[in-house]
């Protein structure tokens, strides 16, 4: 499998490279040259598959021969070793709850897989890796779970100032080491600019090895697919379900269309956003107008202008009639989160996260206008991460121990202006 940039002025590379690059230099995203369909072999015996096979099967074209396949299990089955429950909510609602990983969050997948296929790359390398990340939430700890003590690799996150909850701020800055989390003065945006600053900074590249962590790097991408798969096994109904995505960067609705693609069966994607609705608007119009993110409850999916978008359009070829026939995109308001957040609780017992709840409700909305449907969203992460759901329900459910021992470390962070010579500097000085 070959990769080729969005932007079409750069080479084409292997996964290998693609996993190192994070970026091609022409500063689009890398996408694959085709997307494979799975085999009738894979389906024939997929209800009693285990979760290690399906995600080497379904990633194994993806990756090619550029990771020995024994070593290729190996990370598959490191990367999937916790729940992904199918839960039901109502009648026709359920919830895939990814939240039972190490971080309590879904993107702890996708920085489980990267972080083992980059340590095996790494091994090939002389110089020390830089691997850098921008975080609106959850993606920073997961990143910094995933590469912690992990020799040779430096990993640096940059995280807006006051705008991420406490249980994520302290999953990213309490566990030094190899870990240095930059507090930005600013939001989301500017710190996903840094990041594609620096990665796209060729002296400062020439002198140590430099990637990214975010769902742009195809490592951290791709692996997504799995967890619709291990849903689509607990899925009872004889017709494809509807499947509702909180959506900010829109990666995981994106791996979410690409397994679609190979042969997961769906109905209709939902694209679930707050009150940042670029994507929304675009489906509504067919123009699209990046705009500067507005902080919400949802703080996960504040995001402006979503990276991954561009490869959305690529998966259905830039045709916006294609587009709109398999992706609704939903704009829902803070007022009607926190609403619906108190409604689930009092009628069906199941504490939402306000991401949850985006979900939630984008879900029903369309069920109610399509009756014969049913279908489910994604809980991409416990809800004891976000500060408001105790104010709003009155209470976060069962509290993971894991989180009870974060609240007894000190944090560890470096304040930054949203400014690239800042960063730069520290960056230099890990070389």
């Amino acid at each position: 499998m070959q990769y080729f940039s969005t932007n079409r002025r750069s080479a084409h590379v292997s996964f290998r490279e693609a996993t190192l690059y994070g970026q091609p230099d022409d500063k689009g995203l890398y996408f694959p040259e085709k997307i494979p369909a799975l085999s009738n072999e894979f389906w024939k015996d997929f209800q009693n598959k285990s979760k290690e096979r399906i995600a080497y099967e379904v990633i194994k074209p993806y990756v090619g021969e550029t990771i020995h396949d024994e070593t290729l299990a190996q990370i598959c089955a490191e990367t999937v070793n916790f729940d992904f429950p199918l839960v039901p909510v109502t009648g026709n609602i359920s919830t895939l709850e990814l939240f039972h990983g190490a971080t309590l969050a879904f993107k702890d997948v996708g920085a489980r897989f990267m972080s083992r296929c980059l340590r095996y790359f790494s091994k090939e390398k002389t110089e020390k890796t830089i691997v850098i990340v921008a975080t609106s939430g959850d993606t920073g700890g997961a990143v910094a779970n995933g590469f912690y003590d992990v020799e040779g690799v430096e990993v640096v996150i940059l995280y807006p100032k006051g705008k991420v909850s406490r249980v994520q701020e302290l999953q990213l800055t309490t566990l030094g080491k190899n870990i240095t989390a930059l507090e930005v003065d600013g939001n989301f945006d500017d710190c996903q600019a840094l990041a594609k600053t620096a990665l796209a900074d060729e002296e400062l590249k020439s002198r140590v090895f430099l990637t990214s962590a975010n769902s742009i790097n195809v490592a951290r991408w791709l692996p997504q697919q799995f967890y619709y798969f291990y849903a689509l096994q607990q899925w009872k109904e004889r017709s494809a379900p509807v499947i509702c995505v909180p959506s900010g960067n829109f990666g995981n609705i994106c791996a979410g269309i690409l397994a679609h693609i190979s042969g997961l069966r769906a109905h209709k994607f939902i694209a679930a956003c707050n009150a940042n609705d670029v994507v929304p608007r675009f489906l509504q119009n067919g123009k699209y107008a990046a705009q500067s993110s507005v902080a919400t409850l949802s703080n996960a999916m504040d995001v402006g202008n979503p990276s991954n978008f561009v490869r959305v359009l690529e998966i259905f070829e830039n045709d916006h009639l294609r587009l709109k026939d398999k992706l609704e995109a939903v704009s829902v308001s803070d007022e009607i989160t926190e609403e619906t957040m108190r409604r689930v609780y009092a009628d069906h017992g199941y504490v939402l996260d306000p991401h949850g709840a985006v979900g939630f409700y984008a879900l029903s909305e369309y069920l109610k206008a399509n009756p014969e449907q049913k279908g489910f969203f994604l809980e991409t992460a416990h809800p004891v991460k976000f500060d408001s759901v105790e104010r709003i329900v009155g209470t976060y459910g069962a509290t993971p121990e894991s989180v009870e021992n974060l609240f007894s470390r000190p944090k560890q962070s470096i304040e930054i202006k949203a400014n690239y010579e800042d960063l730069r500097d520290i960056l230099i000085k890990k070389i």
